[in-house]
């Protein structure tokens, strides 16, 4: 099986660690690893360099192969635009249709963080052993909720169809977006509702005939690129047609557009956790609710319920701190209450023309 990590986001809620020029995926986060680093190290030892291919965004190129000096060059999948995520995986399946059409693939995202390693690699190789079975389908890894995310999407699930070893597999149903609270509670409840990692496996095959059915514009110019890889007109290609794709995100093109019989669902413990914004990293790394949570030098007395990550030399101190963010970098110093989060993103939006446009 191949294993496909898509790292081409920018990571705004991550600011101001996260920069459109150094993005959260090959950012130190946590540790003296890159997110991205920490991610592809959960698939060893199941899989080798070899089998693993990374789709990000042109401008990352060297950062890329400076932290992956393993994996081939020829593994590495550059879109030469942003254009959202409908069109990063019609590109990955427009080269793989030409390479390996009917090999089972695994769609994952280089900035989440898994706890338990061996479950992670466990679901992975279920779903392989499903989409070998039967190729024209698409198997999803759900993580079980811990909490009722409103912040998440969810995937829903039917009855179970089998057991591959202990792990049960089941009927796919449906998409939730971002539940209400009390919507968000009976999914927690119910045992039919697992959170919507954007994890899957399936074959380029059946992709790229879901793209076809369901997003024929955008085949059309994804059809032009796959014709043109392994040619000397590959780059060119791509750098006309490529910028001209519509925005558009995968689940919108295609995902929502899925017969239900065509999907399975493996709703699993992985220990996963999307650490897109500072407050959801706080929850992944925790020990309790009210616990603090402190990288670099920090002091922090009577506080509690705060993250506080220093990543200068500089020693941050923090007195009577309470539902606290607290992250200091070379240039920037951002402190914020945990709900006011989602308004980072806004503020650096806002810099955009600004002569304070280069901290973004």
């Amino acid at each position: 099986m191949k294993v496909v990590i898509f790292a081409g986001g920018v990571g705004t809620r991550l600011w101001p660690l996260s920069r459109k020029n150094t993005p959260k995926q090959f950012e130190k986060v946590v540790g003296d690893k890159s997110m991205l680093q920490i991610s592809i190290s959960k698939l060893f030892p199941s899989f080798e360099w070899k089998d693993i291919y990374i789709s990000t965004n042109f401008q990352y190129k060297d950062v890329l192969k400076k932290q992956f000096p393993k994996i081939p060059e020829e593994n590495l999948i550059f879109e030469p635009a942003m254009r959202d995520v409908g069109p990063a995986v019609g590109l990955m399946i427009a080269n793989f249709i030409k390479k390996f059409p009917r090999e089972q693939i695994a769609i994952l995202w280089g900035d989440h963080l898994i706890k338990k390693d061996g479950e992670f690699r466990q679901a992975l190789k279920v779903a392989e052993s499903l989409v070998e079975e039967n190729p024209e389908q698409i198997v999803f890894v759900g993580q079980k909720p811990r909490f009722a995310s409103v912040n998440l999407g969810y995937i829903e699930f039917g009855s179970e169809v089998k057991k591959v070893g202990e792990t049960p597999v089941y009927e796919f149903r449906d998409f939730k977006y971002r539940p209400e609270e009390e919507v968000a509670k009976n999914f927690l409840s119910d045992n039919r509702h697992s959170w919507n990692l954007g994890y899957f496996v399936t074959t380029p095959k059946f992709l790229w005939k879901q793209f076809e059915k369901s997003a024929p514009e955008l085949f059309e110019k994804l059809k032009l690129i796959s014709e043109a890889v392994g040619t000397l007109d590959y780059e060119k290609v791509l750098d006309e047609v490529y910028p001209s794709m519509e925005k558009i995100s995968f689940d919108n093109a295609v995902l929502e557009k899925l017969d239900p019989k065509e999907g399975l669902v493996l709703s699993v413990d992985i220990g996963w956790s999307d650490i897109g914004a500072w407050e959801a990293l706080k929850e992944a790394l925790e020990e309790s609710e009210s616990a603090n949570v402190v990288q670099g030098k920090v002091d922090l007395m009577d506080s509690q319920d705060t993250l506080a990550f220093n990543y200068t030399e500089q020693l941050v101190v923090g007195i009577d701190l309470e539902d606290m963010i607290v992250v200091n970098t070379k240039d920037v110093l951002l402190v914020c209450p945990k709900t006011s989060v989602p308004k980072i993103k806004k503020y650096v939006e806002n810099l955009i023309g600004t002569d304070k446009e280069g901290l973004t």
